[in-house]
């Protein structure tokens, strides 16, 4: 299997990281009896797609629970079929991550580094996130994967993520511990979330209680 990492923090909570190499027939052939739905053209898309269940029914099935299927709500955000364990999904090829808790609602995110970070940090950041992440790729992209993070685990529409979605200041290392703050609806949620930094991606994922 092309799993390159699974970690457990807890009984029947953990997270996976899959490094796509496969092409979309092998996926294709492992991924049965789901079938990549065909109004989704794009190749890598189709590749990410497949490879986000495969990994979801890893991370499943190693923690002792039977796999039958994903589903979406209403608003986007999936859920198991028959199965009341939170899980989160995330691509960028070629990665694809997931998370599974018992209990709470988790949010995963990967993403590559990039120059394009830079010119939408202030669509994302609010001024203090801002002035902290600088002109850093990597910063930059650690506060990004967090707040998307946080918005899987809200798991509604209508937060702006410079408004609603906060994280603290934070030491740049290569792995390290964040805090975020979701605020709606004159309400605030803090989530303590783990990051990863390597050469070519950031993983950033949920610390479950």
């Amino acid at each position: 299997m092309p799993v390159s990492k699974i970690e457990w923090t807890k009984q029947q909570s953990g997270w996976a990281l899959w490094h796509i190499t496969e092409s979309e027939e092998v996926l294709a052939k492992l991924l049965v009896p789901e079938v990549c739905p065909q109004d989704i053209v794009s190749k890598l898309k189709r590749l990410e797609w497949m490879a986000a269940r495969l990994l979801l029914r890893t991370l499943v099935e190693e923690a002792g629970l039977t796999y039958n299927g994903l589903h979406k709500d209403e608003f986007g955000k999936p859920y198991l079929k028959d199965n009341v364990h939170q899980i989160s999904l995330s691509h960028s090829y070629p990665l694809v991550a997931a998370q599974i808790d018992r209990f709470h609602p988790v949010g995963v995110d990967v993403e590559q580094p990039k120059e394009k970070l830079l010119k939408i940090a202030h669509r994302v950041l609010n001024k203090s996130e801002e002035a902290d992440a600088g002109g850093s790729i990597q910063k930059n992209c650690i506060y990004w994967c967090a707040k998307e993070a946080l918005y899987k685990i809200y798991g509604k529409r209508g937060l702006s993520f410079s408004e609603h979605l906060h994280v603290f200041p934070f030491v740049l290392n290569k792995s390290g511990s964040l805090i975020g703050k979701i605020s709606s609806q004159n309400s605030e949620q803090l989530i303590n979330l783990e990051y990863s930094l390597q050469d070519d991606f950031v993983l950033v994922y949920t610390k479950t209680p």
